[in-house]
């Protein structure tokens, strides 16, 4: 599916896992999230292999420290729901710098944070060495439901025509001298999402009937077929089969 421009996420290089099919790259990535989710949040020497693991496909796929470090923003608003955990819990209790804490608080925040990192930190490497199109393929490879790829790929497209949209929108406002700084200011923001609202609708509309007037029947062709061998299965699910024997692991000695 070449020729399309959503490649926001995207990383361009020539590394193992851009040569990785796409669908063996998603079937890790589940069994990868699947064993990190099945680890005991006790077994802190297992989640620093799923770690090691992550670090590697990050060194593999050429990605800078920075690069993944600005996306890992992401889960900040989650790390900060962990960090209340331990002062709203019950049970034992323990004094840590003269704040008096929750043994089970502190589990549970570090079981959210080590478990979203590891799994936010995987689809990073994805959608870094994967296009979009490439994935939505893979995921029909998959079996995945027609219509679910075919929602996605089209929130996919539109990301950059709505996001377009409100640039020109927000260039109309500053070329006219409004430039709202304060919060009873954004009277003209508020007016502007809904403005934008019904443009999109109208938008989806239109393209809609122009697709069914050329015989849309409700799912999108595909663009050639990726080439899947055995060896890449093998190499795909080479990482998380060790998480999967660390996991197991640490399951039995729990």
């Amino acid at each position: 599916m070449a020729g399309t421009h959503t490649h926001a996420l995207f990383v361009h290089g020539d590394s193992e896992l851009h040569r990785l099919p796409a669908s063996t790259k998603l079937g890790a990535l589940g069994l990868f999230v699947l064993a990190v989710v099945l680890t005991p949040r006790e077994a802190v020497w297992a989640f620093g292999v799923h770690a090691g693991l992550a670090l590697l496909g990050v060194w593999i796929a050429g990605l800078k420290p920075m690069f993944v470090a600005r996306r890992l923003l992401l889960e900040i608003p989650f790390v900060l729901f962990a960090l209340f955990l331990p002062c709203i819990g019950g049970g034992e209790q323990i004094e840590v710098i003269g704040l008096s804490l929750s043994v089970d608080g502190l589990w549970s925040g570090w079981n959210i944070v080590v478990k979203g990192t590891l799994g936010l930190a995987a689809s990073i490497v994805l959608t870094a060495t994967t296009t979009v199109p490439d994935i939505l393929s893979g995921l029909d490879r998959l079996r995945v439901p027609r219509l679910i790829t075919s929602i996605a790929g089209f929130m996919v497209r539109y990301l950059d025509v709505i996001a377009g949209e409100m640039h020109r929108m927000r260039m109309a406002m500053l070329s006219r001298g409004y430039s709202p700084r304060w919060i009873w200011q954004l009277k003209a923001y508020t007016a502007s999402a809904g403005a934008l609202f019904i443009r999109s609708y109208e938008r989806g509309e239109r393209v809609y009937f122009a697709m069914t007037a050329r015989g849309f029947t409700g799912h999108m062709p595909s663009f050639g077929d990726e080439q899947v061998r055995p060896a890449d299965w093998v190499r795909a699910v080479s990482v998380p089969a060790v998480a999967w024997v660390a996991a197991g692991w640490a399951l039995a000695v729990a």
